[in-house]
């Protein structure tokens, strides 16, 4: 195959190795970022707020302020995330806020690349363990991965998942586990098609009232 491509071709071909792909992945989140900054200068949060932070789940929540009224409220979504992706990047997505209470949904794309369950409370821990390095007093609660009706066959590694996130945040008082993958479920356990947009994915209104009542004993 050498041959055929030429020393010139060889030269000129595009090697991925580790540090790129870190690169390339840090470059991936750059326009959400550079947005959440943006809107911070222009309304900066009070600190002492609840923050949500996580994936598209988050981002896609337009009723959320509404749905917690009295609340301040402050939303930093970015599609896509990973549970990873937050944990690296908790200097820019909770530390400059000082919130009272930071409410994380993500793993579930974690799982649909191929990490495991246990990799993905590992970037758990490595998330509560960034914010009380600097922010000892803040609550974090955790909101279960969701059972989507497109990611079925990761039912097993959703459920193993949540098991041993749930076991972790039992050890520390000012960590809280937020279940919503139960009052997800159909009768037979599998997930409830009628509380997802037509993408199986994300969620609709209905979906969200779910998780609103799942968090009210948290989020105040």
């Amino acid at each position: 195959m050498a041959g055929l491509l030429g020393a010139g071709a060889l030269a000129h071909a595009q090697v991925v190795t580790p540090a790129s792909k870190s690169v390339v992945q840090q470059r991936r989140w750059q326009a959400a970022l550079d947005a959440f900054a943006a809107e911070d200068r222009a309304h900066a949060p009070q600190p002492g707020g609840v923050l949500f932070v996580g994936s598209s789940s988050i981002r896609l929540w337009d009723t959320l302020e509404a749905q917690f009224q009295g609340v301040p409220v402050i939303k930093r979504g970015f599609g896509g995330s990973r549970l990873a992706d937050c944990a690296e990047r908790v200097p820019e997505l909770v530390l400059p806020y000082k919130p009272r209470l930071v409410v994380l949904y993500a793993g579930d794309n974690d799982l649909a690349e191929g990490r495991s369950p246990r990799e993905v409370v590992e970037s758990l821990k490595a998330f509560v363990d960034a914010v009380h390095t600097s922010l000892p007093d803040t609550r974090i609660a955790y909101v279960s991965i969701k059972p989507s009706p497109l990611r079925a066959a990761l039912m097993p590694q959703v459920r193993e998942t949540n098991d041993l996130a749930r076991a972790y945040l039992a050890t520390d008082t000012d960590l809280a586990y937020v279940d919503v993958f139960s009052a997800m479920l159909d009768p037979a356990g599998q997930p409830r098609k009628d509380l997802f947009l037509p993408d199986a994915l994300h969620l609709n209104a209905a979906g969200y009232s779910v998780w609103r009542e799942a968090l009210s004993a948290v989020v105040r």
